[in-house]
């Protein structure tokens, strides 16, 4: 009964945000890739919203029911049916009088299941699309036949950009190159380690007082360089984001340095590499959102090359949804962490 509730909902709010698309003909940012999307999509929407009117999905709504929700500006009703019933009054109300609707929606579209994303770039062409990582291991790969398919599945959104559309993409990535490489729009690459349109250069963690408190870094494009200061948070993952979100808002005409400058106050969601401070001169790292092999990596990596510390510790959980991946994985990154921790939780 509830999936059969759940796929009426779904019918219904796809229907209206697709009438409400046609009505208005936003310009669509869409954001996918195995890890980074909702501060990937967090950072280009802060870039954006001073020089455009831009509305971003809530949190990580970036699902057949998400997606449908940040479009018509809606919340998720969960488990109340009066709500939704509710949601569906005002969706039709939103699509029939759309009022000063945004010019830009920047979208998170994310893939839990086979056919997810093929199901929601049916109805949904961006205009920008947004590729961030597609390692070898990627998440919810316990649900699809090889890891192959999951790329397959999130390609199918680079499949639906228009034809005079952008891919904005991780050139550091060897999958993501493979997927630009075979993509006939244009396309932008921004990366740490390779030369790209957009790169990220000279990146150090900022101390005081001899405790973390975030991030100095440069970016470089073809025509101009800006410095970037991100506070509150480290990690390298953090340098894609801004180059990234630096990417896309060159294809609004946005410069670079006007991109830094509206960064400055950025603040990367709950649960992303965020730093907080902890009693007896301790500093915690807090990267709790979700855990993948890749993701994992990168914090690990992080708390390696933080200075000033006696003693670190990591408090790791599960990855799940790893599939016949997920034991070798799992020793995998209980090496990298022997390797940079004194003590392993």
């Amino acid at each position: 009964m509830k999936s059969i509730f759940k796929s009426l909902i779904v019918t219904i709010l796809t229907a209206e945000a697709r009438l409400l698309l046609r009505r208005t003909k936003p310009k669509i940012v869409a954001i996918t890739g195995s890890v980074g999307k909702t501060s990937t999509k967090d950072a280009i929407y802060h870039v954006l919203k001073n020089k455009v009117r831009t509305r971003k999905s809530e949190k990580s709504y970036n699902s057949d029911i998400g997606v449908p929700l940040s479009i018509l500006g809606l919340d998720n009703a969960w488990q109340n049916p009066f709500h939704w019933f509710k949601n569906i009054i005002d969706g039709l109300l939103h699509a029939l009088f759309p009022g000063n609707y945004p010019e830009v929606l920047v979208l998170e579209m994310g893939v839990d299941r086979p056919g997810d994303m093929k199901k929601l770039a049916s109805w949904v062409k961006p205009d920008i699309v947004v590729l961030t990582r597609l390692p070898s291991v990627p998440v919810h790969v316990e649900y699809f036949s090889s890891p192959e398919a999951v790329i397959a599945e999130k390609r199918a959104l680079v499949e639906a950009l228009k034809d005079d559309g952008v891919l904005i993409y991780n050139h550091d990535d060897e999958a993501v190159k493979d997927v630009s490489e075979q993509t006939r729009q244009r396309s932008i690459g921004y990366s740490r380690y390779s030369e790209s349109d957009f790169v990220v250069k000279g990146d150090e963690v900022i101390y005081k007082d001899g405790s973390p408190k975030g991030m100095g870094f440069t970016i470089h494009s073809n025509k101009e360089s800006a410095k970037c200061t991100l506070l509150g948070a480290i990690g390298v993952a953090h340098t894609y984001n801004f180059s990234a979100a630096a990417a896309v808002a060159s294809c609004f005409d946005i410069s670079l340095n006007d991109s830094a400058v509206a960064l400055q106050d950025f603040i990367p969601p709950p649960g992303r590499m965020r730093l907080i401070e902890g009693i007896k001169n301790t500093v915690i790292i807090d990267d709790t959102y979700n855990s993948s092999p890749v993701a994992v990596e990168r914090s690990l990596s992080t708390l390696k090359e933080i200075k000033g510390f006696n003693r670190k510790v990591a408090v790791l959980g599960d990855m799940l949804e790893l599939g016949r991946f997920s034991v070798g994985e799992h020793e995998r990154v209980g090496i990298q962490a022997e390797e940079c921790t004194d003590l392993l939780i």
